[in-house]
């Protein structure tokens, strides 16, 4: 699908214009799924599904390296470090190459993805270093890259009459360099031929399915798709040691060939003899699956697919140490609440068309919840959840926020407190009027419960989709009340996402047939579409948010509309929605023309942060026509444009991005207003010459207004707070900078009451 569209074209300029500045952004990803190893004299390096970190076996200092950094989102797919040139080689799925420097400057390489070959082909599966030249192997052939000139050299399409085929690992071994392919055999060629872009010039040896070939001391070996281990003997390789499991990896070092499977590891001598092996059940901690193994300095470390990097000693003393980065259990983060001074996180949840089953897997997944407080991550494992699959949404009572509610996409409502899962509201333990089950599937169980929010008065509200009663709520006396959804579609066909409530005890909640609004004063719904009934752009809605004026920003699966006021569902029979137009070079445009918008958040200052499906985050302006900002893969640390969450910190302004390969955060200034002014600070202060950023002014009320006189009394700046924090450009008006000299900052509540005075030094 596309969701570019024209009244965007402007952005370019905007993108072009951003600086890129690493300490604006936080990054929290996941370092558990370990897709490769490398290695040094005294450093391990391990990379991530798109991050990497590294560990010194001196010092034991781990360095971490993701897109804060400069590394783009995408699928790591190899990993090398070249110890004799003090660089690290990153490859990925899509062909991208990540040289990083000895000074950590990052080289992007993109000449393998410009190839004009088929783009499903370009992955990278390995690196081999010989004499300077890192041979890489890939899905089409295999690629010199010189370490030295960090330019690319010639390209061998190795199959038979030069045809593309899929390379999994080479090797350097007495004058020749062999290639392992996936479905077309071992094939070899004189490493000194000055021809071996010549497809003839590479023999094949052995035919078959191969994984993987490697040197050690005067033995070459290699590995097939049947787990036989083969040995060269000149002219061919033969079996000679049968494992139980498909091997994964395949590798030397410090004079030990390591081969890896699902569950095991073994470690072979240069004669080939097994001095240790190492089984996933002698980890007692964790259910690990194993995924690639290296050796250094009597060490093993162990790439795992869902608990990092293990190490233990050759000497098989059973004792395990878990050494990966703190983290989130998951880079896809599918849901996310900041409300407090922690941060929750769920893993998911359901795909487009709201199926549990098809969201990660073919049924629905069971993850565990992650909670981030005092700088580190916290996880609550899935064995603990009480058997609640497919988390999607996070609720914090905002009077207790040691109770925490998880809404379940397949098996109902998990209530957290003091962060123990104690109870899962479902379909056995709340009848009649709790959570239901769906009903049109005969003998099938699913719960599907998602938005939900609580009122004033500590009720608690949720959405049940594909049941009669889709509105349900869990009052104060832990009794449940429901309500009759079916007026409007066939209960059966209704799938809700998010729910808000307004000034007015209205529930606003979002479906696949547009926006339906209720009020148990009055036990009216009432409903916003397509057409003639509402002015959506598709009755298919996303997301929902009611910024500081009371309006009802929509968020749907093709564009945005805005309900003027949450009061018109008192007012109109028939509520209707507008677009939002903005000039573009005199012509009227669309603003999310086409979009699929997936969360709309307001901050502190009533802007609008939208995430997108494809186009990554817009921060627009409080009646949306100007776009403030746009981040994006190619302008940000964003690990990706698909945008599952998006949540702000009310008294920091930290804006978190969860995407579906991790969650990163903007250091934004828009914060929500505060009960007084004792806690009004000014920063920077004083601002030196090298400062070239905005005085930012924190801990307001709403609606402060605020007068930046000179020391003798001249009005240089004026304006009315949105939310707890302003920023000046230490300029009078607009106009030209102030000079240098002691400016007075005089603060006054909306009613005049509370007062403050500040100073702030200019230093030009």
């Amino acid at each position: 699908m596309k969701y570019f569209f024209p009244a965007f074209l402007f952005l370019i300029s905007i993108q072009i214009g951003f600086s890129q500045n690493s300490k604006s952004w936080n990054s929290y990803f996941s370092y558990n799924e370990i897709k490769d190893v490398s290695e040094s004299s005294d450093r391990v390096f391990a990379a991530s599904e798109n991050a990497l970190f590294s560990k010194s076996d001196i010092t034991n200092e781990i360095k971490t390296t993701n897109t804060i950094d400069g590394l783009p989102g995408q699928t790591i797919s190899a990993l090398y470090h070249s110890e004799k040139f003090n660089r690290t080689l990153v490859g990925y799925e899509n062909g991208l190459l990540i040289i990083i420097n000895p000074d950590g400057s990052i080289k992007t390489v993109v000449d393998i993805i410009n190839k004009q070959i088929n783009p499903t082909i370009k992955k990278i599966n390995h690196f081999h270093e010989h004499e300077g030249i890192v041979y890489v192997s890939c899905d089409f052939g295999v690629v010199q890259y010189n370490l030295a000139t960090l330019q690319f050299g010639d390209t061998y399409f190795i199959g038979d009459n030069g045809a593309e085929i899929k390379v999994m690992q080479t090797v350097v071994f007495n004058g020749f360099i062999y290639a392992a392919t996936a479905f077309s055999g071992i094939r070899r060629a004189n490493i000194l031929s000055e021809n071996l872009i010549d497809y003839n010039e590479w023999i094949n040896v052995n035919p078959g399915n191969w994984i993987g070939v490697e040197a050690i001391g005067i033995e070459l070996v290699a590995v097939n798709t049947s787990s036989n281990i083969h040995r060269f003997n000149g002219s061919s390789f033969q079996p000679f040691i049968q494992l139980f499991q498909l091997p994964l990896d395949l590798r030397e070092n410090e004079g030990s060939l390591v081969v890896t499977t699902q569950n095991q590891v073994h470690i072979y001598n240069p004669q080939l003899a097994q001095t240790l092996q190492i089984n996933t059940n002698q980890i007692t901690e964790v259910q690990a699956v194993f995924t690639c193994a290296t050796v250094i300095n009597g060490k093993v470390y162990i790439g795992t697919k869902e608990n990092g990097l293990i190490t233990t000693s050759l000497n098989n003393s059973f004792a395990f140490e878990f050494l990966s980065p703190n983290g989130p259990e998951r880079n896809a983060i599918f849901g996310i609440n900041a409300s407090t001074e922690n941060i929750w996180a769920v893993f998911g949840g359901y795909d487009a068309s709201y199926d549990p089953h098809l969201y990660s897997g073919f049924e629905p997944n069971l993850f565990g919840v992650g909670k981030f407080t005092e700088s580190k991550w916290f996880s609550i494992p899935k064995e603990d959840v009480l058997g609640a699959k497919s988390l999607s949404k996070i609720t914090i009572n905002p009077t207790n926020p040691n109770e925490v509610y998880i809404s379940s996409y397949h098996s109902g409502l998990l209530k957290i407190e003091n962060d123990i899962p104690n109870y899962l509201y479902d379909q056995t333990n709340s009848a009649p009027n709790g959570p239901e089950t769906l009903t049109f599937v005969p003998n099938y169980t699913s719960v599907r419960i998602n938005g939900a929010a609580f009122d004033k008065t500590g009720n608690l509200w949720i959405t049940n989709s594909m049941v009669l009663n889709g509105l349900k709520v869990l009052k104060t006396n832990n009794q449940w009340q429901r309500f009759e959804t079916d007026d409007f579609e066939d209960p059966e066909d209704l799938y809700y996402d998010q729910l808000v409530i307004d000034k007015n005890g209205t529930k606003w909640f979002t479906s696949n047939h547009g926006i339906m609004a209720f009020n148990e004063t009055t036990n009216v719904f009432k409903r916003i579409t397509e057409g003639d009934e509402g002015n959506l752009p598709s009755r298919l809605t996303r997301t929902i948010a009611i910024d500081n004026r009371n309006q009802l920003w929509i968020g749907t699966t093709k564009g945005l509309r805005v309900l003027s006021s949450v009061d018109r569902y008192n007012s109109d029979e028939q509520m209707t929605s507008n677009a939002i137009i903005i000039m573009e070079e005199g012509v009227a445009q669309e603003l999310m023309y086409e979009q699929f918008i997936t969360d709309i958040v307001v901050d502190g200052a009533n802007n609008k942060w939208i995430g997108t499906a494809e186009s990554g985050v817009f921060q627009v302006s409080s009646n949306g026509q100007q776009i403030l900002q746009r981040f994006t893969i190619t302008n940000s640390p964003l690990p990706s444009n698909s945008i599952n969450d998006i949540d702000i910190n009310p008294i920091t302004g930290e804006v978190f991005f969860a995407t579906t390969k991790g969650m990163v955060s903007f250091k934004g200034f828009s914060t929500t207003g505060n009960d007084n002014l004792q806690n009004v600070k000014v920063y920077p202060n004083p601002v030196r010459p090298e400062y070239y950023g905005t005085v930012k002014i924190t801990g307001l009320l709403d609606k402060a207004r605020i007068k930046i006189t000179d020391i003798e009394g001249n009005l240089v700046h004026e304006t009315v707070s949105e939310g707890g924090t302003i920023e000046w450009d230490t300029t009078a008006f607009g106009k030209y900078k102030v000079a240098s000299g002691v400016y007075m900052i005089f603060i006054s509540a909306q009613d005049g009451i509370e007062t403050k005075v500040k100073k702030v030094m200019i230093i030009r």
